[in-house]
């Protein structure tokens, strides 16, 4: 039987009808996104930083704010943006690296999966661009500078991944960086999201703006790292936060790692090691008592971190000082008869 148009009742829709109507309606808008629906793709991030750290990003935006007098309110935004890349490249990196705990509590993607956590990281970098709104200034007088705000995110994100990623290649095919290959490495890696917050108070600096901090922030984001490198191998406060040697696990080659490897290269103990990722103390304390006694890695790396010490404050110096940042550089001094 031929259904003739006319015979249809428009006026009396079915539910398939009704529901097509309201979708139709939906699409002249936005997509609805709810509070609700914000803290569900949120619960990763919102754990990871309900266990904070030391905040020492944030503490050095403020010392160098000594020299940039960049308004507070522009600050606050500045650390925010830090800290949320910082934190979402955590959530990333403990997927990466295998790790257990961070900061003494189990990681976020043993709680929430690796699917969820990876897709929260990421959101946490656009929420991160997203923020840059709260700093630019209305004024022409600083568009040059603030319009940049983007790309100098945008090139530190490189750098950042562009460091992870030798750093995983290296671990990953057991390839033994160069000292200077490792440097450069940590460069890109630990110094990008330092850079990130200075870069930031200098576009929106109107003080000291023919000064450039950047090789500063270089050379404590390198000195940072490799603090970081021989307190995961020998400090008892990591051990409770991470687990004993835990970079060892990882098969990390660490600064300690690659002058042990690089100072004995016919002995292959610590290569095996790193290949075998031991989760037991046995191997690693194994390894932790050959870098301090047979290659004299621990000692090295105690040399190189006291030389850069020293320049760090020089240049600290040369800039016209900062008590500040002085202060911060005298908390992550290293006590040599605590290592030995």
């Amino acid at each position: 039987m031929d259904l003739l148009i006319d015979e249809v009742d428009c006026h009396n829709k079915g539910p398939a009808m009704q529901l097509l109507d309201t979708i139709v309606e939906r699409l002249s808008g936005d997509p609805d996104w709810s509070e609700k629906d914000e803290s569900s793709i949120m619960e990763p991030y919102t754990y990871i930083i309900s266990h904070p750290g030391k905040d020492v990003r944030s503490q050095f935006i403020d010392a160098f704010n000594l020299w940039l007098n960049v308004p507070k309110d522009k600050t606050r935004s500045i650390a925010k943006i830090v800290n949320m890349l910082h934190s979402a490249s955590l959530l990333i990196d403990d997927i990466q690296d295998n790790s257990q705990l961070r900061r003494g509590h189990p990681v976020a993607h043993k709680i929430y999966g690796v699917p969820q956590t990876i897709n929260t990281a990421n959101y946490v970098y656009f929420l991160a661009f997203h923020e840059l709104k709260n700093l630019y200034y209305p004024s022409a007088e600083c568009e040059v500078r603030t319009r940049d705000l983007e790309f100098i995110i945008n090139a530190e994100l490189l750098n950042l991944h562009r460091g992870q990623g030798l750093d995983l290649f290296w671990r990953d095919n057991l390839v033994c960086p160069t000292e200077t290959e490792y440097v450069d490495m940590v460069k890109n890696k630990t110094g990008g999201l330092l850079r990130v917050g200075v870069k930031l108070m200098m576009a929106m600096s109107k003080t000291n703006v023919d000064i450039d901090y950047v090789p500063l922030v270089n050379l404590i984001g390198i000195f940072f790292q490799i603090r970081d490198d021989l307190m995961n191998l020998s400090s008892a406060n990591y051990t409770s936060n991470k687990g004993f040697a835990e970079d060892l696990t990882e098969g990390k080659f660490s600064f300690p790692v690659v002058h042990g490897i690089r100072a004995d290269s016919k002995n292959h103990q610590i290569l095996n090691v790193l290949q075998k990722r031991p989760e037991t103390p046995t191997l690693k304390l194994h390894t932790v008592n050959y870098l301090k006694e047979h290659t004299k890695s621990f000692q090295y790396t105690l040399v190189v971190l006291a030389t850069m010490e020293t320049r760090i404050r020089m240049e600290i110096t040369r800039l016209g000082g900062n008590e500040a940042l002085e202060r911060l550089i005298d908390c992550l001094h290293v006590d040599p008869t605590t290592i030995q």
